[in-house]
């Protein structure tokens, strides 16, 4: 369009049904609804797998003293009794919890979720 400078805009202070409200002010609401309508989208993901790791903690050792390791040698971790443990899901931090006994197995029991740059 040589020599045409106007461009039709849509009017973004107000957002249909929006009661009023300017568009920037219903933020919650846009949120809400997206987030109803990305539950349903994750259905594409549920049967992607994925490696799940409870670290109780960590010890460093050289080679010579590994293969010193035997049935019944106690390995001394960088963590204290009762302390949170990591959990990792895919390499990657994103809960701390606790061991708990479910039955006759060890489970784990998520305490706190780790947001990304939290960790």
């Amino acid at each position: 369009m040589p020599g045409n400078d106007e461009v039709e805009l849509p009017d973004l202070a107000h957002e249909p049904g929006g009661e009023g409200r300017p568009a920037l002010l219903q933020t919650h609401d846009a949120q809400e609804n997206e987030a109803k309508r990305s539950s349903s989208d994750l259905e594409a993901v549920f049967d992607v797998p994925v490696t799940v790791s409870a670290v109780l903690g960590k010890s460093g050792m050289e080679v010579s003293q590994l293969l010193k390791l035997g049935k019944g040698t106690i390995v001394e971790l960088d963590r204290k009794v009762g302390e949170a443990i990591d959990i990792y899901v895919n390499n990657r931090l994103v809960a701390r919890g606790e061991v708990v006994l479910v039955e006759d197995r060890l489970g784990v029991t998520m305490t706190e979720i780790i947001k990304s740059g939290q960790a």
